[in-house]
This record gives C-alpha cells, structure tokens and sequence, in this order.
C-alpha cells in the first residue's frame, strides 16, 4: 500500500476537500487493526510471526474504509470493503 500513498501538500484548505462516508451514510471512523498470521517459513523466524494492517471503519456499522486495504485483501472483505 506504501506505493499507492502520495505526499499531501500541508496546506491545503478544508474548503478543498470532499467527505468520505460509509456505504450506510456513516461520518464518523474509528482506526483498528487487521491481524494476518505470517508463515515462520516467509518471516525467517523461529516462530509465525502476526502482521499487523491499520485501517479505519465505520463505528455504527463496522465497515472498513476500502482505500485503506491494500489491494489484495479488497475481495476478502467481499461487501463490507465496498
């Protein structure tokens, strides 16, 4: 995901800029943690590691932000990324 992130320009005006809403019309995000099981095997560690992917979603209905996926875990979160 760290590719698809562009620099923001620091002034931007807040007049600018668009709201981002949930599919049920929710305004308000909380951040969370998605946690993914990493093989020791790939982690090159003794033991399985855990990954840890900050996202954020919607209080009331729990849907998380799709942009803040990355790209390959989208269609696992089927609707609720949408």
């Amino acid at each position: 995901m760290a590719k698809q992130q562009q620099e923001l320009n620091v002034n931007i005006d807040i007049k600018n800029t668009q709201p981002l809403t949930s599919s049920t019309g929710g305004k308000v995000f909380a951040e969370g943690v998605i946690l993914r099981k990493v093989s020791k095997f790939v982690a090159g560690t003794s033991e399985d590691a855990i990954m840890p992917i900050p996202v954020f979603y919607d209080v009331v209905s729990g849907e998380v932000v799709k942009e803040m996926l990355p790209q390959e875990l989208r269609e696992e979160f089927g609707n609720k990324a949408d």
